[in-house]
């Protein structure tokens, strides 16, 4: 089976009605991102960041998956499909996709604020401040945040090398370094690009360019896939 990669971001998930992370005034869903996303906002005011992730956990698990979501976990029929996810939402795994890498965490779990690694289930769409690691500091939002590192970036790299077909998903390519895996993927390996402003992705080699909203550009590119396959 040849191996499949796509890497995804807020594009996808805005058209299931979720806020992408950053909009055009540079708030997410009115909060200044320094406010609710950096390690500095959680020691100034843990309760007010728990509520942020709290309210969006709430609109996440809300949410449901789309079109796009849904063509893209049809591909693991006959391909070896790995989706790298900058979205911090359970969509792809509620369309069927079983592979599945988040960059940047997933809000459907939480973990220790002292050491990341520890990682829990939620049950509901609430972390309560009184609730706690088994080294008993305070449960977040298991979301990585800017100041922190990224530590699914190395092997998502990897496997953007290992690529036979990659695919870019509603993605500007503005936040890194999610934004510089392109450029792991081998020139010579085709290239698809899907959103409705096509980045400047600064690459060579094979690009093809639909420029379309995800749930129209992704269900016809799949069907071209599976057909071709």
């Amino acid at each position: 089976m040849k191996k499949l990669v796509v890497l995804t971001g807020a594009g996808i998930s805005a058209e299931s009605g979720l806020k992408t992370f950053r909009d055009s005034d540079g708030l997410w869903e009115g909060y200044n991102i320094e406010d609710v996303a950096t390690p500095q906002a959680w020691q100034r005011n843990p309760a007010m960041v728990q509520q942020f992730y709290n309210e969006r956990r709430k609109s996440v698990l809300e949410a449901k998956p789309n079109a796009a979501h849904y063509a893209l976990a049809q591909l693991e029929e006959k391909y070896q499909v790995t989706i790298i996810t900058q979205n911090i939402d359970d969509l792809h795994e509620r369309a069927g996709s079983t592979n599945v890498m988040h960059l940047h965490g997933i809000i459907t779990r939480s973990q220790s604020s002292i050491n990341s690694e520890l990682t829990y289930p939620i049950d509901g769409w609430e972390i309560r401040m009184d609730e706690v690691c088994e080294l008993g500091s305070p449960l977040r939002a298991h979301v990585v945040w800017f100041g922190e590192d990224v530590p699914m970036i190395g092997p998502a790299a990897q496997i953007c090398a290992d690529a036979d077909i990659f695919m870019l998903v509603g993605s500007s390519l503005a936040v890194y370094p999610a934004a510089g895996l392109i450029s792991y993927v081998r020139p010579e390996i085709p290239r698809y690009i899907i959103d409705p402003k096509i980045p400047d992705v600064g690459v060579r080699g094979q690009l093809i360019k639909i420029q379309e909203k995800a749930t129209v550009g992704v269900p016809t590119l799949v069907d071209q896939l599976l057909k071709n396959q």
